[in-house]
């Protein structure tokens, strides 16, 4: 329930600006904007045309700049930011955590990002340098260097008397990590432990040395199943030798969850996931332009298929009215099976180990979802045509496409992601090219042995 009211307090908020922007009351929409969590302000910049975020953005307090930046999609912030020299993105970093900055610096061309580099202080340079030397999808992309790390050798006191010499802990701190002289990692310390043991007692005696650490390579996607799996808050991250780099938080990971939902709700569409609601045209048009050009080569291929059977179609018109129910039938069967694959190899269900059973079951689906549909569909043909031979032909063309979709269905995500290529991404193009050729050609192959 809270979400609905959320978004109308959006709305409200939009539609305020845009009525102060209308007035042309400035000081009210800067007052506004500065006044929003930075997310929320992020959120109205972004639902907003391109003309009046150019507005919006200026009217944004400098003290907040970095802060709104890093909820901004990938396309935005970068258009943001290459209109900043170095010493203004230098200034806008300066409050923000490391993973962060890294992520800012990454939408900038190599000389800006030099730049800003040089003119940090040694120590923040190294910090930031050991983020961006992995990728963004990796555990190193995403960590965060500021972390609180004890030896296992001093007592609790020690560590508590440590802790209160900061003005604060870093946000999310749910443990503290402990290492050795190497600076390798050891276990966790979990603060719920800390504050109730005896404060006599050393670290050794009650961390936690079951944790394992996350290796600084694992790809993001893994890094978010370990966080689910686990329900962590926090996790150390470690190079290739077991020592400490840094750690990764669950708001980071929340982010990594988002952005895979968006890829693949996006992907079905060819579309990026970042694509913006708001870009320009000339931006739009060719991204979308290269998805239909796939897409009409592919709808050739089946109109090729259903060219062979054009003097079966003259012959017996009512083929043309149902050819459209024996394609769009597969399609959906299909596209079934295929999001339910597609969901577990990303939630790492899907083994070779299994798929073999995946198989079997869908193929079971199928068969009894096409009998039981090609009775149906049979039963309304013959009350539309009054033809049984005409019933047969189609009832069987809706098993068979049914039960090749499953087949399909099943396969070509498996395939297709041992190869390489994202399933969500090339999957429904691939799909429906396979389950309308084969649907055309069992319903026109057959009718054309039946009727000619």
């Amino acid at each position: 329930m809270a979400q609905p009211n959320r978004n109308n307090e959006q709305l409200t908020e939009l539609e305020r600006l845009n009525d102060a922007l209308s007035s042309g009351t400035f000081m009210q929409v800067r007052r506004l904007l500065n006044g929003l969590p930075p997310s929320e302000a992020a959120h109205l910049l972004e639902s907003s045309p391109p003309n009046v975020r150019a507005v919006l953005w200026q009217l944004v307090d400098s003290d907040n700049e970095g802060e709104i930046l890093q909820y901004l999609g990938d396309d935005l912030k970068t258009q943001f930011l290459l209109e900043m020299d170095s010493h203004e993105v230098l200034a806008l970093t300066r409050e923000l955590e490391d993973d962060d900055i890294a992520d800012i610096l990454q939408q900038l061309p190599d000389r800006v990002i030099r730049e800003v580099l040089q003119s940090m202080d040694q120590q923040d340079r190294q910090r930031i340098e050991q983020v961006l030397a992995y990728a963004e999808d990796t555990a190193g992309g995403l960590m965060n260097t500021d972390t609180i790390t004890v030896r296992p050798n001093i007592t609790l006191d020690v560590v508590l008397r440590f802790l209160r010499r900061h003005d604060e802990i870093p946000e999310m701190t749910d443990s503290l990590i402990v290492v050795n002289r190497r600076d390798e990692f050891i276990g966790l310390l979990p603060l719920r432990k800390l504050l109730v043991s005896d404060l006599g007692i050393t670290v050794r005696e009650i961390m936690d040395t079951e944790v394992e650490a996350i290796p600084a390579t694992m790809p993001d996607r893994d890094v978010a199943k370990l966080f689910e799996r686990n329900d962590w808050v926090s996790a150390p991250v470690v190079d290739e030798h077991g020592k400490l780099l840094g750690r990764i938080t669950i708001d980071d990971v929340v982010d990594v969850i988002r952005e895979q939902a968006n890829h693949s709700l996006m992907s079905m569409a060819g579309l990026d996931e970042d694509e913006d609601t708001f870009a320009p045209i000339l931006k739009t048009l060719p991204r979308r332009s290269i998805w239909l050009g796939l897409n009409l080569f592919t709808a050739f291929i089946a109109s090729y298929v259903v060219g062979f059977f054009e003097l079966t179609i003259e012959k017996v018109v009512a083929l043309a009215v149902l050819m459209p129910i024996v394609a769009s039938m597969g399609g959906v069967a299909g596209t079934q099976t295929q999001t339910v694959l597609i969901r577990g190899i990303a939630m790492g269900q899907v083994s070779r180990n299994n798929t073999s059973w995946l198989l079997n079951r869908e193929m079971k689906l199928g068969l009894i979802n096409g009998i039981v549909w090609a009775t149906l569909i049979g039963a309304a043909t013959i009350w539309r045509f009054n033809d049984y031979l005409l019933a047969s032909v189609i009832a069987a063309a809706i098993i068979i496409n049914l039960l090749t979709a499953s087949i399909i269905g099943t396969l070509l995500p498996v395939m297709l992601k041992r190869v390489g290529i994202d399933p969500a991404l090339a999957g429904g193009v691939l799909l429906t090219t396979f389950t309308d050729c084969v649907g055309f050609l069992a319903f026109l192959g057959i009718a054309t042995l039946v009727f000619l």
